[in-house]
């Protein structure tokens, strides 16, 4: 089990940044779409909001990896007082 929460550490170190890249790539392909002032304006205030909200998630995504494969997780408390 150690092994597998080591291994998905690794995934979630790689998965923040991918998923924020392409989020980015999508946000500026949404925008060049655009064709009046208006829709522009709108459109990138939406993908402002959406980098926004996925950006600590993404960190988030990517510390709780590195704690993963550092092996912080191997040993987990069964009850309160093992705290």
């Amino acid at each position: 089990m150690n092994t597998l929460k080591k291994f998905l550490g690794l995934v979630w170190m790689v998965l923040g940044p991918l998923t924020m890249t392409f989020l980015f790539i999508q946000a500026i392909d949404k925008v060049g779409l655009t064709h009046t002032d208006i829709e522009r304006t709108n459109t990138i205030l939406q993908w402002a909001i959406i980098l926004f909200i996925f950006f600590p998630i993404s960190l988030g995504l990517m510390i709780f990896g590195f704690y993963a494969w550092k092996g912080e997780y191997d040993h987990m408390p069964e009850n309160s007082e093992q705290l």
